[in-house]
């Protein structure tokens, strides 16, 4: 995993825009409609190529391929395991019972939403035991695809230092694909969730053994306090993510920590996340996990003030920090001083710039067509970026920061 040897390097969190044609595509499959398997992955080839010109073109150091063939983050998962039927029965989160007038606002949004998008499609749980595609079909589709597409932008390629692959831990799968309470191989949660870590095991090798930098997304680690967790002690809630710390250490025994960052938030809505948990009880849980690298969202107002934290809690010296410095669930483009302050905020309190990487809080478009940012404003949002990681980098270095370019 790079560091920011010589200025601060960027990257983003992973999911990106995909074009109406891909979503009507993804759609159509995921509702079980016939679908032409090549002509999805030529749409695929051709859209992975835009995104990485984009990503190059935006000043992206460390780039991804957007989660273009995924229904999801984390929901993709059920097509690559076996075990998994009926219909999961999920919480919401606090917002929609606390706030009745942002709950109407948001019926409204995501009513049209839910008629273009197969992410409304009910999740299904877990109803025996799991076993990853022996024959890696669609992960080797996934990377083939990329891959191709890598070759394909020699140009925007030699401006991107690292590329990295998205895949959803052990602990956000147990908690989105349910267990179901009659599944005759799993009895507890505990045993579902080690489970997965064996059998996502192999996804995870398989991303890191074709020289990506495999992100393990990982919201569970606070987003389930409010849904899972919310009227329960908090000190139950930490045993479980103490749990899915221990699933993910389980699953990447065998791969160097460098090539793994850890991304965890507290879910990706625009909404006014009031019950979300405090990051200082998490941060001493989320240090044991054996990764290089640590991906949390900082720019959510809601959580922008605990940057502070990590004077008091230092983060280990063989850990990256990729603190997000861009709010993905707002068109508001930040200025790229603004960037640059939260960037200078970091190194500050981690006291060495090297291990500081500018990202995103989450990605732009978690679940296919659901979208909180305009396209052309990812774009900007992630060019501004950029251009705050280079006035950090510059006043960092020893130069005079000035604003090049007005965004």
């Amino acid at each position: 995993m790079n560091r920011s040897d010589k200025r601060i390097l960027t990257s983003h969190v992973g999911s990106l825009p995909r074009s109406a044609h891909l979503l009507s595509l993804l759609n159509d499959l995921e509702l079980g409609r016939t679908v032409n398997r090549s002509a999805l992955q030529a749409v695929v080839r051709g859209e992975l190529r835009t995104v990485i010109r984009e990503q190059a073109a935006a000043g992206i150091d460390v780039a991804g391929d957007g989660e273009l063939p995924r229904i999801g983050f984390s929901m993709y998962v059920k097509d690559r395991l076996s075990g998994f039927g009926g219909t999961a029965h999920r919480g919401n989160v606090t917002d929609f019972a606390k706030f009745p007038g942002y709950a109407a606002l948001m019926a409204r949004r995501t009513s049209k939403a839910a008629t273009e998008s197969a992410s409304f499609v009910a999740t299904p749980e877990c109803v025996g035991r799991v076993t990853y595609d022996p024959a890696f079909t669609q992960l080797s589709e996934e990377l083939n695809l990329f891959d191709e597409a890598l070759a394909a932008e020699p140009d925007a390629r030699s401006r991107i230092s690292e590329t990295f692959v998205t895949a959803a831990s052990p602990g956000i799968i147990s908690t989105t694909l349910l267990r179901s309470a009659t599944n005759p191989d799993y009895r507890t949660d505990e045993a579902y969730v080690l489970a997965l870590a064996e059998e996502m095991k192999k996804e995870y090798e398989g991303v890191v053994g074709r020289g990506h930098v495999l992100q393990l997304d990982a919201p569970d680690l606070a987003l389930e306090r409010q849904i899972m967790f919310v009227d329960r002690p908090l000190s139950e809630f930490l045993r479980r993510v103490e749990l899915h710390v221990e699933a993910i250490n389980r699953a990447i025994r065998d791969i160097p920590r460098d090539r793994v960052r850890l991304h965890m938030c507290w879910g990706n809505w625009d909404g006014p996340h009031c019950d979300d948990v405090d990051l200082e009880p998490l941060l001493p849980i989320l240090y044991q996990a054996r990764v290089g690298g640590l991906s949390l969202a900082c720019a959510n107002p809601r959580h922008a003030h605990e940057v502070e934290l990590f004077r008091r809690y230092p983060l280990p010296l063989d850990m990256v920090l990729l603190p997000g410095v861009i709010d993905v669930t707002t068109n508001i483009v930040e200025h790229p001083q603004v960037v640059a302050n939260r960037i200078l905020a970091f190194v500050d309190v981690i006291g060495d710039r090297e291990r500081v990487i500018a990202n995103t809080d989450c990605g732009f478009s978690t679940f296919a067509g659901y979208t909180m940012v305009a396209d052309d404003v990812v774009w900007a949002k992630l060019r501004s970026l950029s251009e705050g990681a280079r006035l950090a980098s510059r006043a960092l270095w020893g130069a005079t920061p000035t604003l090049e370019r007005r965004l």
